[in-house]
């Protein structure tokens, strides 16, 4: 058996069986439609609320020159940086590495069956399609778990249920800044992690027989050369202190917690290296920038693929003559787009309307003029038919 197998499946789908199938899709269109609303209101909220406490946490904030605990700060919003150092040894007991450090991750991969799908679907006379459908067998190592049951054809292509050994991570407890101790979140926060080699010698017994060294890494099989499925790659990263941070936090004496502002978000952020308060709020806003512009787009997607499933047996109607169909096709797509895109600017416009009114009425003149101007090209298509 080699490491590539291919196989092709051929399918027909009779028009009858289409539109039965796009007329039970309506439903769903439907219901992504409706759920588009709430995951672009929630949003948005939740867009405003973190903007306007950052925004406060930016003007609040107090700058220590060092990473000294003064008890006026207490309960107050405070930035500062230093060594992040420990004294505790971390161990991994399967790979039998011990080290003073901050962190250390075990990384597995494991050799497996991955599927890999190709469909190209062709539309007949009368409404019929014709699906080609190729089905990819590769070999590959994985950091996760391939579920091989839900192959198409997973005879001969079986994965592991687990992997034998694990990826982990071991970090420490007890992490301080000057007088400060970090928590555990401010703790994985800490970047600056190096790969150490992994001693096949010193691997856990029950492995030892199968440990081979592979540079600085260690495979768990029988010929590195040839992996079999099942066969496993292990390499480890540490974390060792001190490492450089920035901090922003709130003081409870020399221990620290997340401030609550005003909106009730919170603000606990880690930095490796100096960092300036200023800067660091400054990242903060654009993650909260990106992570809003995803959900924007999700909410914009389920909105659009809710319509186009809506409109679906309209054009199913039409391939009874393909060139009809595919006409539809475009047509409900540009449609689906202008009424969602518009109806996405109203929620969100209508969401920021207290906290930046002008930016809301900005949106609202494009998504309002996006349903005129679909409107007035239906009225144009109406009145030359």
């Amino acid at each position: 058996m080699g490491d590539k197998e291919t196989y092709t499946e051929v399918t027909k789908t009779s028009w009858l069986q289409r539109l039965g199938g796009s007329i039970k899709s309506v439903g769903v269109g439907f219901l992504l439609f409706i759920a588009a609303f709430p995951v672009l209101w929630k949003n948005e909220g939740c867009a405003v609320k973190v903007a306007q406490g950052l925004t406060q946490g930016a003007a609040e904030v107090i700058s220590l020159p060092e990473p000294k605990v003064d008890f006026a700060n207490n309960g107050k919003l405070i930035h500062f940086y230093g060594d992040a150092v420990t004294d505790e040894v971390l161990k991994d007991p399967v790979l039998g590495i011990s080290e003073k450090a901050i962190r250390i991750a075990r990384s597995v991969q494991m050799y497996q069956w991955k599927e890999i799908t190709k469909s190209k679907t062709e539309k007949k006379l009368g409404g019929s399609t014709e699906t080609t459908t190729e089905y990819t067998y590769e070999k590959v190592w994985s950091d996760n778990v391939i579920n091989s049951d839900s192959f198409k054809y997973n005879q001969g292509h079986s994965n592991p249920k687990a992997m034998a050994i694990p990826s982990q991570t071991f970090q420490a407890k007890n992490v301080k800044v000057g007088d400060f101790v970090l928590n555990d979140e401010l703790i994985s926060q800490i970047q600056g992690g190096e790969a150490i080699a992994v001693d096949a010698s010193k691997v856990a017994k029950e492995y030892a027989g199968l440990a081979k060294q592979l540079g600085n890494e260690i495979y768990i099989g029988n010929d590195p050369n040839n992996p079999q499925i099942g066969d496993l790659r292990i390499s480890c990263q540490v974390v060792r202190a001190p490492q450089k941070v920035s901090v922003i936090a709130q003081q409870q004496g020399n221990y620290l917690s997340p401030f609550l502002t005003k909106t009730k978000t919170t603000i606990q952020m880690l930095h490796t290296g100096i960092v300036s308060a200023d800067l660091m709020f400054q990242e903060a806003q654009e993650s909260n920038t990106i992570r809003t512009w995803m959900v924007r787009l999700l909410g914009f997607g389920l909105m659009f693929f809710g319509l186009m499933m809506i409109l679906k047996p309209l054009v199913t109607l039409g391939d009874v003559v393909p060139f009809i169909g595919s006409i539809l096709h475009f047509g409900t797509g540009v449609v689906s787009f202008i009424i969602a895109f518009s109806l996405s600017l109203i929620v969100i416009a209508i969401a920021w309307i207290a906290a930046r009114p002008l930016l809301a009425i900005i949106l609202l003149i494009i998504g309002i003029g996006a349903f005129i101007t679909l409107k007035v090209l239906s009225t144009k298509k109406t009145a030359s038919a």
